[in-house]
């Protein structure tokens, strides 16, 4: 599915969060706008064009929703808006877009992928005094509920070519950050780095304003914070993630609003199907259909 493109009329929209940071989403709107939303964010050097934002927003979109693509601050067309690096604790980030969205819907749904999902489940849990009523919902798919033990997984040998593929996106982000930005992050920083924790340690932290890359994983993974959730949440795992690990995910107190439903295959989102959405990512189906249930 990675030669999959969005085919529908799009509305470029820039959303001032904190600071200096301006957030791009990009916005289909149905012909009436009383109609259901759905806000996606994707996952760890994704975009709004990641193969698994659009097949399941072009469910929503043909179903009759208006979609609203997230990228994260500085991710895909973004980055000349805003060169600031992205981390999985953005609360701000998306509740600025949520509160955009709010302003222009009755309801909507959220759905969120991987290191999205995990920021998503974040901040339901640490911000839900401050989440706009009109989000009715919340479905995520393989968040990485403990970002330390996604990292030390990812160290495996089976997982090499993840990490690999993680390592050169994230060096090759900051390197255009750097020229974009040489003031605020300093050249060579990124150099000889090998594994995502080496870079959490050495870029994210750092810049985040975390002691180290434990930290960082300890204050923004969602796990311990299921037990706070109050919206109707869905948590959709695979018991073969291959840097997920199964205890990671279901070894945490939740609250009666958050559903966990673990299945035997999936990967790390690939959930490949016979039938159902764009391109045969069933979790896109299932994440859909539960949103059209509950919001």
């Amino acid at each position: 599915r990675s030669c999959l493109r969005w085919p529908y009329p799009t509305e470029d929209v820039v959303v001032e969060s904190t600071d200096d940071v301006r957030l791009l989403l990009r916005a289909s709107w149905q012909v009436e706008m009383d109609r259901p939303a759905l806000l996606l964010v994707h996952g760890l050097e994704g975009s709004d064009r990641a193969p698994y934002v659009v097949g399941t927003a072009i469910l929503a979109y043909r179903a009759g929703w208006h979609v609203v693509r997230m990228n994260m601050r500085g991710c895909g067309d973004s980055l000349p808006l805003c060169p600031r690096l992205y981390n999985a604790a953005m609360t701000s980030d998306l509740l600025a877009a949520m509160h955009w969205l709010s302003d222009r819907v009755s309801r909507f749904g959220l759905a969120a992928f991987s290191l999205g999902a995990n920021l998503s489940l974040l901040t339901a849990a640490r911000e839900k005094e401050r989440l706009p009523k009109e989000l009715a919902a919340i479905a995520t798919l393989c968040p990485p509920l403990d970002m330390s033990s996604s990292a030390d997984e990812l160290e495996r040998r089976r997982n090499r070519i993840y990490q690999l593929k993680f390592i050169l996106s994230l060096t090759r982000s900051y390197r255009k950050r750097q020229r974009l930005s040489p003031e605020r992050y300093a050249p060579g920083r990124e150099r000889g780095l090998k594994t995502l924790r080496e870079f959490d340690d050495v870029v994210t932290a750092h810049y985040g304003g975390y002691r180290d890359a434990e930290h960082y994983y300890e204050s923004a993974s969602a796990g311990p914070r299921l037990k706070d959730i109050e919206l109707p949440t869905l948590v959709l795992a695979s018991q073969n993630d291959p840097f997920i690990p199964v205890k990671s995910v279901s070894q945490w107190e939740r609250a009666d609003a958050v559903t966990l439903k673990m299945v035997p295959s999936g990967g790390h989102v690939g959930f490949v199907g016979a039938k159902g959405p764009p391109r045969r990512f069933w979790a896109g189906q299932h994440i859909f259909s539960w949103l059209v249930k509950t919001v």
